[in-house]
């Protein structure tokens, strides 16, 4: 098991380090969330220490103390709204590129960051390529006001619903205060029927469903980076 998290660790850096390409100096650059996103944002700190001249955008307080501790130059959407590239990872990658992201609890942020982006590059190993969606389960960000109200609704659309806990039991606060319901569905055969269902129901504050979004997906396996495109 040790030796399987360390294989998964060196591919995720692998992806990580040839998402580097699309990065270019003089770049607005949206930092993801997660583990992923994690060697990323340390690669990208190396390479702003050999001169490279980029501000960030993190898409998360994690992200945003990683990167400031490592001396990355930050900015915020207040003050740019047009960013060049996002890199980030994600938790299931379809054949036409859908996701679903949020294993990290940081889905809203990462959603909007990707909205602004001319660019969004998802960074993952191999294991994250399905031919459907739906074997991670799907997080729903909602406010806590409704948080029974849209478990009932979501469970009446076929879904085992769960709230997202901490280690000691506690509901999971996401950086806004919101609650996080992950929602098993099994296959999701119809991505975006469901993306409007979630979007439409009171108290769902956003989903883990990013659809047309990806520009590019590197896949790191053992030999090789794929490299998929929309």
């Amino acid at each position: 098991m040790a030796n399987d998290q360390l294989r998964n660790d060196q591919l995720k850096e692998k992806a990580a380090r040839a998402s580097l390409q699309f990065v270019q100096n003089g770049q607005v650059v949206g930092l993801g969330t997660g583990t992923t996103a994690t060697h990323f944002i340390k690669l990208l700190a190396e390479e702003v220490g050999k001169g490279l001249r980029i501000r960030g955008i993190p898409t998360s307080t994690r992200s945003r103390d990683l990167a400031e501790s490592l001396g990355i130059p930050l900015t915020t959407l207040d003050q740019c709204q047009d960013i060049a590239v996002a890199v980030d990872g994600a938790d299931e990658v379809d054949p036409k590129l859908r996701l679903i992201k949020g294993g990290g609890g940081a889905l809203l942020r990462e959603k909007i960051v990707a909205s602004a982006s001319r660019q969004l590059v998802i960074v993952a190993d191999g294991s994250k390529q399905v031919p459907i969606l739906g074997r991670f389960p799907l997080p729903v960000e909602v406010i806590r006001f409704s948080r029974a109200l849209v478990a009932k609704r979501i469970a009446a659309l076929g879904a085992q619903v769960q709230l997202r806990t901490e280690a000691d039991g506690k509901p999971f606060l996401t950086d806004e205060n919101n609650y996080i319901l992950d929602c098993h569905f099994g296959e999701i055969r119809d991505p975006e029927a469901l993306a409007r269902h979630l979007s439409d129901m009171p108290g769902v504050v956003e989903h883990g469903l990013f659809i047309g979004m990806a520009s590019v997906v590197l896949l790191a396996r053992d030999t090789e980076i794929v490299e998929l495109r929309r």
